[in-house]
């Protein structure tokens, strides 16, 4: 792979930015299914809830959520805490706060305008 300056290593920035790519790409690929979004808007409005508690306000199969929690939690955006009798996931708002900031940057870079060369 050649980097923008024409050689084959990439620069420590380059490197940065795809490791960073990566994990927004990963966090909105999680993010990308409505179940998923209204789990973390259920989770946002308590300290922490068990699967049940999720599924008794989406028309989903206890399965189904189990499953979407597994995506979230395997994102960052969700901690799991197994506890007897019920586990507990809780919305991890550092990791959600950290991912709307790598997605504003993103619409930053993409949304300005672009350097032009200085003119003689």
């Amino acid at each position: 792979m050649i980097n923008e300056a024409g050689h084959g290593q990439p620069t420590s920035e380059e490197a940065a930015n795809g490791a960073d790519s990566v994990r927004v790409a990963s966090v909105m690929a999680a993010l990308s299914h409505p179940a998923r979004v209204i789990i973390l808007r259920r989770l946002a409005r308590c300290d922490e809830c068990c699967c049940r508690d999720v599924v008794e306000h989406l028309n989903l199969a206890q399965s189904t959520v189990s499953q979407h929690l597994k995506v979230l939690v395997e994102a960052g955006l969700v901690t799991y805490e197994p506890r007897r009798p019920k586990s507990r996931y809780v919305l991890n708002r550092q990791a959600l706060q950290s991912v709307s900031s790598a997605i504003g940057e993103l619409i930053d870079d993409c949304c300005s305008l672009p350097e032009t060369a200085a003119s003689p």
